[in-house]
């Protein structure tokens, strides 16, 4: 399919009842035993079977994949073949499932068209995740990209996010600064959106506020402990739409054991109902 759209797959996604975004964290280490012995250790084959397996188990209950590529990038050559074989098969078992492929890309405009090209070309991902450091001009090779999903970096899930994030800037913190310039300056092409962690609730409903109905890509349930119930509550849209949850290790580890496909599909199943119980 050459005429993906991420925001129409997306939003068909969300009129099914799908806000759970799984995060395809593949560690090799930690990939059950038995994906592993009948391969004899091939590293790729062994990644690509894992993820194929999760993704034919939960395919009906997302509204997107997200594999980062640290975890492929860790494994070299090898994690770089296994993720773009990933990103075919998803498009492949779930064509109607969008893929982030989480790769926080930022750099001068020329690189960044390096960065694009390997995202949506060579990868065949159908969005991003950018930080917003450099500014709008340097982004532009992904801003431009109408069709894509542009997820920039506002308030992340890890401890020390303040550091930077809630510095003052002309009376507020910066996180809202870059929420404000993001709704209003960069999304002239309809294909932007925000990364708020789960695990600051107030700060996503500021946020929310702000964006009014941008979507808002949400880490932080799960392993890192966000709760669930203030995250749905803060972060709906108008429509009660507008979230991206995403859960990685909770859902794709969930069992070390034979049974790990089954496990992955109830944890998930098991998240999206509390979603949409909250709604």
């Amino acid at each position: 399919m050459n005429d993906r759209n991420f925001w129409q797959m997306l939003k068909a996604r969300w009129s099914c009842g799908n806000f759970v975004c799984v995060g395809l964290d593949t560690e090799f280490g930690k990939i059950p035993q038995s994906v592993k012995k009948d391969r004899q250790e091939d590293l790729v084959e062994t990644i690509v079977a894992f993820n194929n397996t999760i993704v034919e188990a939960t395919k009906d209950l997302v509204c997107a994949y997200k594999p980062n590529a640290a975890f492929y990038e860790a494994c070299g050559a090898d994690g770089i073949i296994a993720l773009r074989r990933t990103i075919a098969d998803i498009r492949a078992i779930a064509p109607d499932v969008p893929v982030i492929f989480d790769a926080k890309r930022a750099d001068i405009g020329d690189t960044n068209i390096g960065y694009m090209d390997a995202a949506f070309g060579f990868f065949g991902a159908d969005a991003i995740t950018v930080n917003p450091y450099l500014g709008a001009e340097a982004l532009q090779p992904f801003l431009a990209r109408a069709d894509k999903g542009i997820f920039v970096l506002c308030r992340t899930s890890n401890p020390g996010a303040g550091e930077f994030q809630d510095l003052p800037v002309n009376g507020e913190p910066l996180y809202r600064i870059v929420a404000r310039r993001v709704a209003s300056e960069w999304n002239k092409n309809g294909n932007c959106a925000l990364v708020v962690g789960a695990t600051y609730p107030d700060e996503l409903r500021d946020v929310r506020r702000i964006v009014g109905d941008m979507p808002l890509l949400i880490p932080g349930i799960g392993a890192q402990g966000g709760d669930l119930e203030k995250t749905v509550r803060a972060s709906k849209d108008s429509r009660g739409w507008g979230m991206i949850i995403n859960s990685s290790r909770a859902i794709i580890f969930s069992s070390q054991g034979a049974d790990f496909a089954a496990a992955a599909r109830r944890e998930t199943e098991k998240l999206r109902n509390l979603i949409n119980q909250y709604l």
